[in-house]
């Protein structure tokens, strides 16, 4: 259900927060936000929530009115997520009695600071939270617009043509693999070698698939690149490392840390340890590939992890997942003024050549809690390589650069003063 009469005038305050894994570009669409925000007199005050969900919860909320209009802009070029995220759900499927409470909590605090505008930026369980929430408020008569900011390097929303974050992930991975590919072929001899380069993506293998983008000839690497979405032919698999060695005397092989056997087990997951989600932590791909080629062929085998470095790169951030991530906020805000709600902000491809793009919404619960693969259609036969439909779709997405400002040659990254607003309610239970 929304609300799509602008006649409807709501004025109150704002809230916006940040949920999940960060991004390079998720501070930008925050500086979306606040600065449409500060436009429009029917937004009264500019509030932010500490670490997401939880931290609201716990009316952990800070007056963005305090900041400086410079350290707004700078969030552009700042990675991690500046307001501080989390992984908590509000999960009425397995805890119903204590999601009550929370959504209680939540319309407390809501009501106790006057919320009438609230933009969560994040992934699928975000946006599934952002859906509750709207959903709620509706049940309560509570006037309140709820817009989605969509957020993900893993590029699993479904109905957006790609999610902020995204580009700028590929941009360093590529560049990345053709740094070590470069390293690893300079050091290769008769012997040969193999280096195996894991990359985040547990169910999709978007991210993995992008250092596609690294190849100039047939024989650069990556040489072979595995999926979550292609179960592993182990068999062919070594064959194909094998013959790369051969031509060339190295294999970069990239593997996302989902990729699974032919039973559908995840080679990387420890069973022993689960994360906040309960799925089983992914922790190694690339070590479980090592173990394979170099038991089965006896070749010098090394892993590199790029773990939270790919997501935290600003200092190689591609400017378009910049400017759209920033048009993202900017587009929640206009959306939510319009009367609209329960709608997440989508990228739209309107051309590929030359690359044309704008901003579109789709419903949360078209959005919540399920996952976008790549298409079947945009990987070769053998599961190995993404094809030319993959190279036209991510090409755009990683052009242009964010220039980070420097200090003693080191970034400088925005701080926040995060003046708290006083807490009007009784602590959480």
């Amino acid at each position: 259900m929304e609300n799509t009469e602008a006649s409807n005038a709501l004025t109150g305050n704002l809230l916006v927060a940040q949920s999940g894994g960060p991004t390079v570009v998720i501070n930008s669409s925050v500086a979306g936000v606040i600065t449409e925000a500060g436009k429009h007199g029917e937004i009264e005050e500019i509030y932010g929530g500490l670490n997401g969900i939880y931290g609201i919860l716990n009316e952990e909320l800070i007056d963005i009115n305090e900041e400086k209009a410079k350290t707004i802009e700078e969030l552009k070029h700042t990675p991690a997520a500046a307001l501080g995220t989390c992984r908590y759900k509000i999960n009425f499927k397995n805890d119903h009695e204590q999601a009550a409470r929370d959504m209680d909590r939540l319309f407390q605090v809501f009501e106790a600071h006057n919320i009438r505008f609230f933009f969560y930026a994040g992934g699928n369980d975000s946006q599934d939270t952002s859906h509750k929430i709207h959903e709620e408020a509706v049940k309560r008569g509570y006037a309140m617009r709820v817009i989605g900011v969509p957020k993900t390097i893993d590029n699993d929303l479904p109905h957006t043509d790609h999610c902020p974050g995204y580009g700028s992930v590929v941009k360093y991975n590529a560049t990345t693999v053709m740094e070590v590919g470069a390293d690893v072929g300079s050091m290769a001899t008769d012997d040969g070698s193999c280096c195996i380069i894991e990359v985040m993506g547990r169910a999709a293998g978007w991210i993995a698939a992008g250092t596609v983008a690294a190849k100039r000839d047939d024989d650069d690497p990556p040489h072979i690149i595995l999926l979550p979405e292609i179960r592993l032919d182990e068999e062919a698999f070594l064959k194909k490392v094998q013959e790369t060695v051969d031509r060339l005397n190295y294999c970069i092989v990239v593997t996302g840390e989902g990729v699974k056997n032919a039973a559908g087990e995840e080679i990387g997951a420890d069973k022993s340890r689960l994360d906040a989600f309960g799925h089983a932590v992914l922790s190694g791909a690339a070590d479980a590939l090592k173990e394979m080629v170099q038991g089965k062929l006896n070749l010098k085998t090394r892993t590199v992890k790029l773990g939270y470095a790919q997501r935290a790169a600003a200092h190689y951030a591609s400017a378009t997942d910049v400017e759209e991530a920033f048009a993202c906020g900017v587009a929640a805000v206009k959306a939510a003024l319009e009367g609209k709600s329960g709608q997440m902000v989508k990228l739209v491809r309107l051309n590929n050549e030359p690359y044309q793009w704008g901003t579109a919404l789709q419903p949360l619960e078209d959005i919540a809690n399920v996952e976008h693969l790549i298409p079947r259609a945009w990987i070769s036969v053998d599961g190995f390589m993404p094809n030319d439909n993959f190279v036209k779709y991510i090409t755009p997405l990683i052009q242009g650069e964010n220039p980070v400002p420097t200090e003693n040659g080191l970034p400088k990254f925005a701080k926040l003063v995060k003046e708290k607003v006083e807490k009007q309610l009784p602590l959480r239970d």
